[in-house]
């Protein structure tokens, strides 16, 4: 740019006359260069042309003198077609190359050199070319003044005339000779030197006529308001404010002088708003709830704001190691350090005393600060308190670790479940202890192993529903089957929904229960004896009956009618049915079943219940006023363990009413049980209620306490009311006691509606 004249560097006029005027002078060059070459091309063209016909017209000429071999009139044709202005040359070349005829005496009958620059063209094969375009056969020599020439070759073919006769050449031959012409090319070449001097003296007139129009044009439209523009944002640059820029024009130079007015006018206006803004930001730099520092590349404070003073009340040109925390040398590790070495910006955490000796923690973040030549001249360093959150954060490690503590040493096996996958994404060190699986096996496989294979699907389901699943049976690594009781509770793990389910092993539990159970069967076994011995004696009387019967007669030999003899049959095979139905029932009930939910009519289970006792209360004089619903829908329960339930209720209720009326004699109805069933919303309701002692109201709440009992010692065990809790319980209803002492007791049981096959699993 130093190069440049100085008057070119500040005149945009000359700018653009020297850009204008390169650009239009390179472009009509570039135009002037094609046209003077078509115009070369066109005037070689037609030179060719000519010559070629010149050519073609001699070996026409000659035709008929060279078929007669009359060789004075060839020569004669080609010395008068050779006096013609411009052709210098006018040959015929045999097929040796010797010119025969020429319009120079002195060339005829010399050879010419076979590689010669006319012979070339076509002896530059082996063999020599036969046919050549007119392009090849054209060449562009200078003569010995400078003048350029051409030179065109015109074969001659050999003709049928021509192979017979005192001149006779072979028929192989294709090419006799060949005929050159040669003309000068000095007019063509003054005619294209004139075109080009016409066509660069109209440029340069075009040149100098547009650099004028363009120098008055930007002299009255660009300069002069140019200076005028210049002049008013001087003025706005000093602060002050242009009113008007006196530039009358409506084209876009008027539209810049209103622009720039207005500019003037807004930035005086943005000034006093920035003056204020200035005021407010050093307002809020003072006062932010922030420590704010401004260092040099010493770590000196430059500035700072009011809370770092009244922070750490810092001396005068202190320096920031020191005033944060009473170091004499720089921090290990400085963010601001870091800041004028790379120009970026930096956080870290510090830790300190502040002015009053108290552990403090910051989060800092620094900033370079650039001058407008953009070298960082100092540093801001801004420091934000979060002590608090720093003890939150230690509670907060320390409570994470406690419960970390917890997961991995809970007694229970606990898994953290992904919620739509049901895989397992962690387990404490009880899963391994339970389920004999590692840590590392379990991760990332699904918690539904754990189930039979037909169970997962309905499992899955209750898993994302239920928050509790009792009684679970699942598979462990031996191929054991244990029973656990499942809890799920939605939480959520590293940013994803997760379950965090804990089992807990009830099979020892279970087995406990089970034996408590058979026991109290057991003892009710004992306790129906007498009701079994009363209804098998029945049968055995009848049977015994008809076989003495029998026996007397054979032993008289005393005939035996016939229909006597089918009717003591039919009534000895029926009674033989009774019993084996009293002792098969007695089978089943004793027997030790596992737990299995099914749909259930409980009048079924209740008159089955009652069978046992039948003939037992009737003996005691008890009546049972039976109020059932036959229009119930099945329950949700294990038959043979609802049918221990009831024979509990019937047994509890027999011994009460005996209690009442022991020694006394009870009055018409005294002694009844009354069973009822009803339907209610979503499931079945059952009563049992007789008219015993009834229970005190002080351990009415006690009565289903495992081994309570108000019975006398060697009466009662204290499971029986126990047990009959924890099997409805199991089949997801319930049982109260409702008493009045002295006259009555009802049982009052519900059992959930049998819906659909999927609540065999809950």
């Amino acid at each position: 740019m130093r190069g440049i004249p100085k008057l070119v560097r500040q005149s945009l006029t000359a700018k653009l006359i020297i850009s204008t005027g390169l650009g239009l002078l390179l472009s009509i060059a570039g135009l002037s260069y094609l046209a003077i070459v078509h115009q070369e091309e066109q005037l070689m063209g037609y030179m060719v042309a000519e010559a070629d016909r010149l050519g073609t017209t001699i070996k026409l000429g000659t035709h008929y003198a060279m078929m007669l071999n009359s060789r004075e009139d060839i020569q004669q044709i080609i010395a008068n077609i050779g006096r013609q202005k411009d052709i210098l040359a006018l040959r015929i070349y045999n097929k040796a190359g010797e010119i025969k005829y020429s319009n120079v005496e002195r060339e005829i009958d010399t050879r010419t050199n076979i590689e010669a620059e006319a012979c070339h063209v076509c002896h530059r094969a082996s063999p020599p070319l036969s046919s050549l375009a007119l392009d090849e056969r054209i060449r562009v020599f200078e003569n010995w003044d400078g003048t350029r020439l051409m030179g065109i070759l015109d074969p001659v073919y050999n003709e049928p005339g021509c192979t017979e006769g005192c001149h006779y050449h072979p028929s192989d031959k294709k090419i006799l000779g060949a005929i050159d012409v040669v003309v000068s090319l000095e007019d063509l070449d003054r005619e294209v030197a004139l075109f080009k001097n016409r066509i660069i003296g109209f440029t340069a007139v075009v040149f100098l006529a547009l650099a004028s129009v363009i120098y008055i044009f930007m002299l009255r439209f660009v300069i002069r308001p140019i200076r005028k523009l210049i002049v008013g944002t001087q003025l706005i640059a000093k602060g002050g404010e242009c009113s008007r820029i006196d530039i009358d024009h409506e084209d876009e130079m008027g539209q810049l002088a209103k622009s720039i007015t207005d500019m003037g006018r807004d930035i005086s206006n943005k000034q006093i708003e920035l003056n204020r803004q200035k005021d407010e930001y050093q307002y809020l730099f003072s006062h932010v709830p922030c420590i704010i520092t401004v260092q040099d590349r010493n770590f000196r404070l430059l500035r700072y704001n009011l809370e770092f003073k009244e922070k750490f009340k810092p001396k005068n040109a202190d320096f920031c190691y020191h005033a944060y925390k009473g170091r004499n040398e720089k921090c290990p590790n400085c963010p601001v350090e870091l800041t004028f070495q790379t120009g970026r910006s930096y956080c870290s955490e510090e830790s300190g005393p502040d002015a009053d000796g108290r552990m403090r923690h910051w989060l800092v973040t620094t900033s370079p600060v650039r001058n407008a030549e953009g070298e960082i001249v100092a540093a801001m360093e801004m420091s934000l308190d979060i002590s608090s959150r720093k003890q939150l954060e230690q509670k907060l490690e320390r409570s994470e670790r406690k419960y970390l503590a917890i997961f991995k040493n809970t007694p229970n096996p606990l898994f953290v479940l992904d919620a739509e996958t049901l895989n397992v994404l962690d387990c404490n060190e009880s899963a391994q202890a339970i389920y004999g699986f590692e840590k590392n096996e379990l991760v990332g496989t699904s918690f539904l192993e754990f189930w039979r294979e037909e169970e997962r699907e309905a499992t899955a389901d209750l898993l994302r529903q239920a928050r509790v699943l009792d009684r679970a049976k699942n598979v462990i690594r031996d191929g054991r089957s244990i029973y656990v009781t499942v809890r799920v509770s939605p939480s959520e793990y590293s940013g994803r929904k997760v379950l965090l389910v804990t089992t807990s092993d009830i099979t020892k539990r279970l087995e406990t229960e089970q034996q408590l159970i058979q026991a109290s069967k057991m003892a009710t076994l004992g306790e129906m004896a007498t009701g079994v011995a009363h209804e098998l004696n029945q049968p055995l009387s009848v049977i015994k009956t008809a076989s003495s019967f029998i026996a007397r007669k054979i032993s008289r030999k005393e005939p035996i009618d016939e229909e006597i003899l089918g009717t003591m049959a039919r009534e000895i095979d029926s009674h033989v049915d009774r019993a084996t139905r009293i002792i098969n029932h007695l089978r089943e009930f004793g027997r030790k079943p596992e737990m299995s939910l099914e749909p259930v009519r409980v009048n079924e289970v209740l008159r089955r219940a009652f069978d046992i006792f039948s003939q037992q209360l009737k003996l005691r004089e008890i009546t049972v006023d039976w109020r059932l619903d036959e229009s119930l829908p099945p329950i949700k329960a294990d038959p043979g363990r609802l049918e221990q339930v009831f024979i509990n209720m019937l047994i509890n209720a027999r011994d009460a009413i005996e209690e009442r009326w022991a020694g006394t004699t009870a009055p018409p109805g005294g002694k009844r049980i009354t069973i009822t069933s009803r339907r209610i919303s979503g499931g079945v309701r059952v009563e049992v209620e007789d008219t015993g002692r009834g229970i005190p109201r002080g351990i009415l709440d006690k009565i289903f306490e495992p081994f309570f009992t108000t019975k006398k010692v060697g009466k009662g065990t204290g499971l029986g009311l126990s047990i009959s809790y924890g099997i409805i319980k199991d089949c997801g209803g319930t049982i109260r006691a409702e008493s009045v002492e002295g006259e009555w007791t009802r049982f009052v049981m519900t059992f959930p509606e049998w819906k659909n096959e999927g609540e065999r699993h809950g």
